[in-house]
């Protein structure tokens, strides 16, 4: 039986699991449609998770740490995604970033596609 404690721990962890997952999706330039066919799940579904209104299952925490490129204990502890200008980047590397920035979410998105097929083939 379970306490109304571990229920309301549970709808915590949940929701703030939810809107990690939303802003590794958001800082990725992806749609919840895009996310949605990576883990081969409905958009509901994905909305459902980041809204915190449904549990996320362990297969499913193993798929986002693949498409997120995170450790299960990065997207389990709910810290926030590192961002590129806390990093040690090259002048080139920033203006190219402040350059992605600038241009509409849909060239965004095409741009990230095409750097995650490079990385896809490097490594």
């Amino acid at each position: 039986m379970n306490s109304p404690q571990i229920k309301r721990e549970s709808r915590a962890f949940f929701a703030k699991l939810g809107a990690h997952i939303a802003l590794l999706r958001k800082t990725r330039g992806m749609t919840q449609a895009e996310l949605a066919r990576a883990l081969k799940v409905s958009q509901q579904a994905v909305f459902a998770y980041e809204l915190g209104d449904r549990r996320v299952s362990v297969l499913i925490l193993t798929k986002l740490t693949k498409i997120f490129g995170v450790s299960m204990e990065e997207l389990a502890e709910v810290t926030p995604p590192k961002r590129w200008h806390n990093q040690r980047l090259s002048p080139k590397a920033v203006r190219h970033a402040e350059r992605l920035q600038r241009l509409s979410k849909t060239k965004q998105r095409f741009v990230i596609r095409i750097i995650d097929v490079l990385e896809q083939q490097l490594s």
